[in-house]
Order: structure tokens, then C-alpha cells, then sequence
């Protein structure tokens, strides 16, 4: 925004202004004018306009605010709240009340400030629990169960009236016994009302429960479960069958079955399964750092030179079984140090032996059949688990098959060769996952 300077003392002007109507562009200061200072063409007794000095504005428009009115705008709004523009224009002096309040919905409302500040969806989030006269009160709350989508033959076999949303037997059938007999006349005493009152409270109680029982049942779809099965129909959803760790989890959460859905239940157990798997997970990490390794590139050699590690541990306790006779108390300090010496040239003498039969494992794995199907990462991992890559091929996609199944909700049993070790299920599980395989459980 241009400034406006005094053409008698030079300085910046600020507030009100008096501008020479009959010079071009001649502004002077209140001091000066009041002064009555003459400079160049302009004279003392020259017609004059009073103006006002505007700072930088907040926003371009033809007629701008300075920023003292913008603040002078919003201290009225906050004080004499929104509406009361009368008492806002007073408060800004310079401006009318219509261009208060044009400028402020123009701008604060309706502006990009408006729609940073207010929401555009204002609809109200509370759940009206009232009713217009004549209806039930908090129809939200006492809302009845919707009819169950069962067909025509099912309604017959459970006895179902989809028009009531009753059965012909509910739970606690004889309830209505209680206040089928009742009738209230003139002659009741308080004693009399209070013991019909009563039975009703009993059968309202009684109601109660039989609709609890009634929800429990809808939610956990155990009434369709209850139908007499039919051999040649296909169940849609057939019955799940769990592992051995799913049971024991199941087994722990029955207690709370009570209080969830089958949903909730479902989502439960996986959500404990991944957390069961996780703790697994995190525990075979900490061993490894442990151990010195903190890359996952170099998990594979770890494990590869552990096994070597263990293999020569067996190895050396068969030798020492075989050949190495059983050593009596009186063996010298002498002798046993030749011992261990002989112990650190056979552990020699087996790294070597272990290397070349590594070698020869390799090379011998190599004319197996379905060894070129495998990829360089998987033959290392067959190489370091001493496993035939015709039964890690079958392993693989008997996994592969059951984790597709899993994900599309079919029932899921698994069958892994006989004398399969846990171990290298559990490698093989992991290098798949590792390498996108299959997902996390």
C-alpha cells in the first residue's frame, strides 16, 4: 500500500489526513494544516477534503482496511458479539455498520478463514432419543430385534413367525402366566395393588432376559446353527477347524464369550495370534543380537554356520563314544593336556572332513531332482537344513495353499510330511515370509 507523506515536513502520516482539493496530489499533516502552512502553489485558504492514512491491508480489495481497523473489527465482534453492529461500527469509528458486517461474513465467515474455522458439516452427532407425542419413549433404545431372513421351510422347522418375530416357544414360555390372571377393579386395596404390581415387575424382568437371550442368539447366529442339517445342502460357511494353538487360545477366552459377538471373538483371537507370533519373533531377534548379528542379511550364515557348529559337536561326540576309551582318576595332568591337544586337532581334522562333506552334499543336492527349479536362496536354505528339494517344493506349496485358503475364508487343515522337524517348518515358514511369500499371520 502506498504512503502518504506531508508535503510541508516530509514525514509519514498516519491516521487523518488533509488533502488540497484544488493542488495535485498535496497532502498535509494535522500539525501543518493546523499550522497553516503555505509551500510552493498551495495556499492556506485552499479548499480541502479530510482522508484517512491506511497501513498495509489484510486483504486486496478496491476499498481496503488497514490492519488497526481489522483488529479495531474483531475486538468488537469478541466484545459485543456477533450481530450487534451497531456497537461494532462505534467501536471502529471509520466504518458504517453495513460495512462491518458485510466485510466481516464476506471475509471471516464465508472466507478462507471461515471454512479453516468452521466445519462444513454442522449436523448434530447427539442421537435424539425423543419421540412426538403418542409414541414410545426412547424408541432408540427400546428398538425391537428385526425379523429374522430365514426361508419358509426353516420358519417351519423352528416354529418362527416372522410377522411377530416370535417363536412358538420362547424361553420361559410360562411367563405370561404371571399377569395372564390379573385384572385391577374398585375394590383393591394398596396391599392388593402392590402384590399385582409386583407380578408385573416379575414378568417385566423375566422379558428381559428372554430378549437378551433372544440378541445372544441373533448375534452369534446360533439359531441357524440349531437347524436339523441337511446332508446334500452345502453349508456356506462351513465350520472352521483350528490349530492346536488357536484351541489352547480359544479354551482361555471362553469365559468371555458371554460379553462378544462371534465377530469380536474371530477378531480377538486373531489379534492374540499375531501378538503370540510377534513375542516369537522378537525373541528370536534378541538371541540373534545376542549373538552378535544385526543385519538380516547375515540371519542365513548365522544359522548355516550354527548348524555346521552343532553337526561337529555330534560328530565329535560320536568319535569320543566310539574310539576314545573311558579315561580313570589317575590320569595325569600331563596326559590330559595331550588329550586336549588331540581334541583341538580332531576338531581340525572335523571342520575340514565337514567342509568337504558340504562339498559333496552340495554337489550330490545338485542331481537331485527339482533342484534347478529352486531359486539361489532357496538352495542355500536346502543346502542348510540338509533337506531334498523334491520335499521342500511340497512343503512350500502345501503352505502356500493353506495360507490362499485362510485368506478366503475356507476351512483350513494342515498336513505336513510325517517326522517333519519343528525347526525347519518353522525356517522355511519365516524365509517364506521374508521373501513375500506369504503374509503375516
Amino acid at each position: 500500500m502506498a504512503k502518504y507523506l506531508c508535503g510541508y515536513c516530509q514525514r509519514d502520516i498516519s491516521g487523518l489526513r488533509i488533502r488540497c482539493a484544488e493542488c495535485t496530489e498535496f497532502d498535509l499533516c494535522l500539525q501543518c494544516f493546523a499550522c497553516g502552512v503555505e509551500s510552493g502553489p498551495h495556499k492556506k485558504d485552499h479548499q480541502y477534503r479530510v482522508g484517512r492514512a491506511l497501513g498495509a491491508a489484510a486483504f486486496d480489495i478496491p476499498a481496503p482496511w488497514c490492519l488497526a481497523e481489522e483488529n479495531m473489527l474483531l475486538d468488537a465482534v469478541e466484545q459485543y458479539g456477533f450481530g450487534n453492529w451497531e456497537d461494532v461500527s462505534s467501536h471502529v469509528e471509520t466504518r458504517t455498520q453495513l460495512e462491518c458486517e458485510e466485510h466481516y461474513v464476506k471475509f471471516y465467515i464465508q472466507g478462507n478463514i471461515g471454512k479453516a474455522t468452521f466445519p462444513s458439516d454442522t449436523g448434530s452427532k447427539i442421537t435424539d432419543h425423543t419421540t412426538p407425542a403418542g409414541g414410545p419413549l426412547s424408541p432408540s433404545i427400546t428398538m425391537p430385534l428385526p425379523p429374522l431372513d430365514l426361508p419358509p421351510q426353516e420358519q417351519q422347522e423352528l416354529g418362527y413367525m416372522p410377522h411377530r418375530d416370535d417363536f412358538e416357544r420362547e424361553y420361559d414360555n410360562q411367563a405370561e402366566t404371571l399377569v395372564s390372571g390379573l385384572a385391577i377393579s374398585a375394590d383393591d386395596d394398596d396391599l392388593d395393588l402392590n402384590v399385582k404390581l409386583s407380578c408385573v415387575s416379575k414378568y417385566r424382568v423375566r422379558l428381559r432376559e428372554r430378549e437378551r437371550r433372544k440378541r445372544i442368539a441373533r448375534s452369534h447366529s446360533l439359531i441357524s446353527t440349531s437347524l436339523i442339517p441337511n446332508k446334500n445342502a452345502k453349508t456356506p460357511n462351513p465350520k472352521r477347524k483350528f490349530a492346536k494353538e488357536e484351541r489352547e487360545i480359544l479354551e482361555k477366552m471362553k469365559v468371555h464369550t458371554q460379553f462378544q459377538t462371534s465377530a469380536e471373538l474371530e477378531r480377538l483371537q486373531e489379534t492374540l495370534l499375531k501378538e503370540k507370533e510377534h513375542k516369537t519373533k522378537i525373541k528370536e531377534m534378541s538371541e540373534l543380537r545376542k549373538q552378535g548379528v544385526t543385519l538380516l542379511s547375515d540371519v542365513e550364515d548365522y544359522e548355516e554356520e550354527k548348524y555346521k557348529r552343532e553337526k561337529r559337536k555330534e560328530n565329535r561326540k560320536k568319535m569320543s563314544t566310539l574310539q576314545t576309551p573311558k579315561r580313570n582318576s589317575s590320569v595325569s595332568k600331563k596326559a590330559e593336556g595331550k588329550v586336549e591337544k588331540l581334541d583341538i586337532l580332531i576338531d581340525d581334522d572335523d571342520t575340514k572332513d565337514d567342509e568337504e562333506a558340504e562339498a559333496e552334499d552340495s554337489k550330490e543336492m545338485a542331481s537331485m531332482p527339482g533342484y534347478e527349479m529352486l531359486s539361489e536362496r532357496e538352495k542355500r536354505l536346502c543346502n542348510s537344513i540338509r533337506m531334498i528339494p523334491a520335499n521342500y517344493i511340497t512343503i512350500k506349496t502345501c503352505i502356500i495353499k493353506d495360507y490362499l485358503q485362510r485368506r478366503q475364508g475356507l476351512p483350513v487343515k494342515i498336513r505336513y510330511p510325517s517326522g517333519m522337524d519343528k525347526t525347519h517348518r518353522r525356517k522355511i515358514m519365516s524365509f517364506l515370509s521374508d521373501n513375500g511369500w506369504i503374509g503375516v499371520a
